[in-house]
């Protein structure tokens, strides 16, 4: 006696893998493009530490992005990038391990951002506050800064444009 237990699941192994589907007569397919798949796995989860070099400290940044555009956020000690965190369009993230120290807070957004080139391959904007952010933990408290990406109404914060050749890469 012949199973055909094996030979039905081969059958439908090879459908799936060839993709070949079928509909009723008078029924329409839609073929929906792999292109848009890749594109929705490359872009990061809101709060995805994109770089870490200085982190382990107390101090937090909380950063809400209330635009229509991912951002990057990131956050330059000295002259060296200390983090980097992705900030999803209409989302609040936070990096909850900043160390001690003053920093310059750079930011780019866009869309279409490429986790491998390390920038938004889109309507990519540049800017950087213009005010230093200091973290300063003691044994009772640590420095949580909030950061709008977005104009808001009695804001205190400042932005000025940089060229993509100077953003932190």
């Amino acid at each position: 006696m012949v199973s055909l237990r094996p030979l039905a699941g081969a059958i439908l192994a090879s459908v799936l893998l060839t993709g070949f589907a079928s509909s009723p007569a008078g029924a329409t397919t839609q073929e929906s493009s792999a292109v848009s798949w890749t594109e929705a796995a490359a872009r990061p989860a809101n709060g995805k530490i994109l770089y870490d070099r200085i982190s382990g400290g107390q101090g937090a940044l909380k950063v809400k992005n209330g635009t229509t555009r991912d951002a990057v956020v990131t956050l330059v000690r000295g002259k060296s990038k200390a983090i980097s965190v992705f900030v999803r369009a209409r989302s609040t993230a936070t990096v909850n391990d900043v160390r001690d120290g003053t920093y310059r807070i750079y930011y780019t957004s866009g869309y279409r951002f490429s986790t491998s080139k390390g920038k938004f391959g889109r309507s990519a904007v540049y800017r950087r506050f213009d005010r230093l952010l200091s973290y300063t933990t003691t044994t009772t408290q640590s420095t949580i800064w909030t950061l709008t990406l977005n104009v808001v109404r009695g804001g205190n914060a400042s932005t000025s444009g940089v060229n993509p050749k100077d953003f932190p890469a």
